[in-house]
């Protein structure tokens, strides 16, 4: 578990980065390289100062796949309509060409008034998809880092990384999309005023089978409870349900084990997909419904899906926000 933080990443050389093209195509080669990269190693501590007061139950989480994040503003802004207190975000870009080389997540966080902590996924060695590209003015990555965040309004303690076991499916054959790294999930204690909790986004890997994600989320639990025995715990997230395996998200085991664990499940209507087309995605082949939390020891009231469409109609994401009421502990 990674525990080291600072108020801004490391980036690598160019020419360090496409060196990586370069390595040897094997686990071992891939994680000596990323265990030589402090950015691979670190959180991003940054956003807006939070007032050291704890969240007050009732407060509102959300979990957002933004997808890149093209528009950093109007996200903040629709994230801004939920009321949420806690922000758990997936797919965020920072120095990549496809989103001018912005750091979407420090701009949500001070428009939001948060603090945040970010973790980088992969480094990508490209430019993206060809959809992807299409939004690029440079022919180059000023970092490449595309990854996790956390946001609240109050203060994020103990902030801890945590990379998900899996098998560099995208370093062995990422195809367009090429990257040196691996799934994670972020998170930190957050205080209320009754006592403390564990938040934590995550993503689990799409392209692989229900096993590979059921083994990620048990390793994750099992890491949880050995660093924070006995504090509740919610994770969120793009949990990739069904994906690869025909879109049904009831086949994923997951879920049966995470409850054998003592978690819940919440995400919206049952019925209710939270993929749609996007302006990179825009020809999905099914709506799917890869996106919940999992809670243990709160108790949560009403979730919704939120339709991710910006005032225009313009989509912001190829996944609709979720988010859930937190009423107290269980």
């Amino acid at each position: 578990m990674i525990e080291t933080t600072s108020a801004a990443l490391a980036v690598s050389s160019p020419e360090t980065r496409a060196g990586f093209a370069r390595i040897e195509r094997s686990i071992a080669a891939h994680d000596a390289v990323m265990e030589s990269l402090e950015e691979m190693n670190t959180i991003e501590i940054g956003g807006a100062p939070p007032a050291r007061r704890p969240l007050a139950f009732p407060f509102t989480a959300a979990a957002w796949n933004l997808e890149r994040c093209l528009f950093p503003e109007e996200s903040a802004a629709h994230l801004g309509v939920t009321g949420a207190s806690l922000v758990l975000l997936s797919e965020m870009d920072n120095g990549m060409a496809r989103t001018g080389q912005r750091h979407p997540t420090a701009e949500i966080a001070v428009a939001l008034g948060m603090q945040y902590a970010y973790g980088v996924e992969f480094i990508e060695l490209g430019l993206g998809s060809d959809t992807e590209r299409e939004f690029c003015k440079d022919d180059f990555n000023e970092k490449g880092f595309h990854g996790n965040a956390l946001m609240a309004t109050a203060p994020l303690d103990r902030p801890f990384l945590l990379r998900l076991w899996g098998e560099r499916l995208w370093f062995m054959d990422g195809g367009d999309q090429p990257r040196v790294g691996e799934r994670l999930a972020i998170g930190a204690v957050i205080e209320t005023r009754a006592g403390p909790f564990v938040a934590i986004p995550t993503h689990l890997e799409s392209a692989t089978t229900a096993a590979y994600r059921e083994r990620q989320v048990k390793e994750l639990i099992d890491a949880l409870d050995a660093t924070f025995p006995g504090l509740p715990v919610l994770i969120g997230g793009d949990l990739n349900s069904g994906n690869h395996i025909g879109g049904d998200f009831e086949a994923e085991g997951l879920f049966a084990m995470s409850a054998e664990r003592g978690f819940t499940r919440h995400g919206g209507p049952i019925d209710g997909m939270t993929t749609r087309p996007s302006l990179i995605t825009r020809w999905p082949k099914r709506a799917m419904k890869l996106d919940w939390f999992l809670a243990r020891g709160l108790k949560i009231g009403k979730s919704h899906i939120i339709p991710s469409l910006d005032p225009s109609g313009r989509p912001l994401s190829d996944h609709d926000l979720i988010t859930c009421v937190v009423e107290g502990f269980a």
